[in-house]
């Protein structure tokens, strides 16, 4: 299991959150008051961390809702081709292949150290701007 449960009363901006079973970072959260026989609700924009896709949410404050546990690790990079990157990981040593998107592919080099982040099954690397 790679995600935990938290009501959206417990969330922040900054922080993430399973949207349509794809991890989202949250970049807005907006809370209505309780109407006269209803709850509070929260209305919860999210961009996805692997597709940069936008997504709205409205759940009732005490809702559950799934929180994705992002590992963040390092990796140096053996090879590119074909917009595939092979990776070692730095501390298990694992060898695996990685999509590199269009922008990032002049970045990449082979021998530099990149950071990657694992969710969801899903890995991606990520560069900071």
């Amino acid at each position: 299991m790679s995600w935990q449960e938290a009501e959206v009363r417990e969330l922040k901006v900054g922080r993430y959150m399973l949207v349509d079973d794809s991890p989202c970072k949250i970049m807005e959260i907006t809370t209505s008051k309780p109407g006269k026989h209803g709850e509070a609700k929260s209305r919860i924009v999210a961009i996805g961390i692997f597709d940069s896709q936008k997504r709205s949410v409205v759940f009732p404050v005490k809702h559950k809702v799934k929180v994705p546990i992002i590992e963040k690790k390092n990796a140096q990079v053996l090879s590119i081709a074909n917009k595939e990157a092979q990776l070692m990981d730095s501390e298990t040593f694992e060898t695996f292949l990685i999509p590199v998107e269009d922008q990032d592919v002049e970045r990449v080099k082979a021998g530099m150290e990149v950071s990657y982040w694992e969710a969801m099954g899903i890995r991606k690397i990520m560069f900071q701007n």
